[in-house]
């Protein structure tokens, strides 16, 4: 493991690498996206050149499917897949329900998308992302371009009967310019600091004209692995209601995955 490794990158390795070990031969795998994801798709990528693991990934962004083919990875569109047995990905945050805000790396849509297409959600996860209640981390909501102010004050306006915080709405930029999903939508980062009911919210707020999705991810997980920077990993799994705790050896070699962007 590399000294310039920080510690939430080797709670990310770890969680990563546990979760690999989920994936069997001849599955449909949801590739998330992310610096979390990154490394699964690298740990995925080592499985199928070092130990003859053949699966078929579907990606959910253009840099996901860049590295994963990179990685020789069989890619395959949604639509070829019909259907996924499992889909792998990271969270801004998850609760005690592990219901999840995503969206952080611009891919929510996508990432809802597949995920649903699945019969099983897994996140991976540093411990940091767990939390009592969702909303420290600003939730990302997927807008179209057109018109983007007035969805912006509908927004703003729903927020005051929402039970949350914050109040506050950013568009995203990239650079000088706004930032620019895959599907060519723009995102707005909304400040609510606490949100007390994400199920409400997560409804209201895709009733808005010009909303195309949000980042809340309710009843969607079904296990999550949080990794710790010293080895420690727990498997949360909600519907056997368990709780599994492991040591993963970290390895003392410089691994493949610091170029990794963060």
């Amino acid at each position: 493991m590399s000294a310039d490794m920080t510690p939430a990158d080797k709670a990310k390795y770890v969680s990563a690498r546990r979760a690999a070990d989920l994936v069997e031969n001849g599955m449909r795998v949801g590739l998330g996206t992310g610096s979390t994801a990154a490394f699964l798709v690298r740990r995925l990528g080592e499985m199928v050149r070092d130990e003859g693991l053949k699966i078929r990934g579907v990606p959910t962004s253009t840099r996901t499917a860049d590295l994963a083919r990179a990685e020789g990875i069989e890619v395959i569109t949604l639509e070829q897949a019909g259907w996924l047995d499992l889909t792998i990905d990271g969270a801004d945050e998850f609760d005690n329900d592990l219901n999840l805000i995503k969206g952080g790396g611009g891919a929510l849509l996508q990432e809802k998308i597949v995920a649903m297409a699945s019969d099983r959600m897994i996140v991976i996860a540093d411990a940091g992302k767990h939390v009592e209640t969702l909303g420290a981390f600003p939730l990302p909501v997927e807008i179209i371009p057109f018109g983007w102010q007035a969805t912006r004050k509908l927004i703003e306006e729903l927020l005051i009967s929402m039970d949350v915080q914050g109040h506050d709405t950013a568009l995203r930029m990239a650079s000088e310019s706004p930032f620019v999903t895959d599907e060519g939508n723009y995102i707005l980062d909304l400040d609510l600091k606490r949100i007390g009911d994400a199920q409400q919210l997560a409804q209201a707020l895709n009733q808005i004209p010009g909303v195309v999705e949000n980042g809340l991810f309710i009843d969607i997980c079904d296990t999550v692995v949080i990794g710790y920077d010293d080895g420690r990993l727990e498997l949360r799994d909600l519907t056997k209601g368990t709780i599994v705790r492991e040591q993963l050896d970290l390895p003392d070699r410089d691994n493949l995955f610091t170029d990794i962007a963060k």
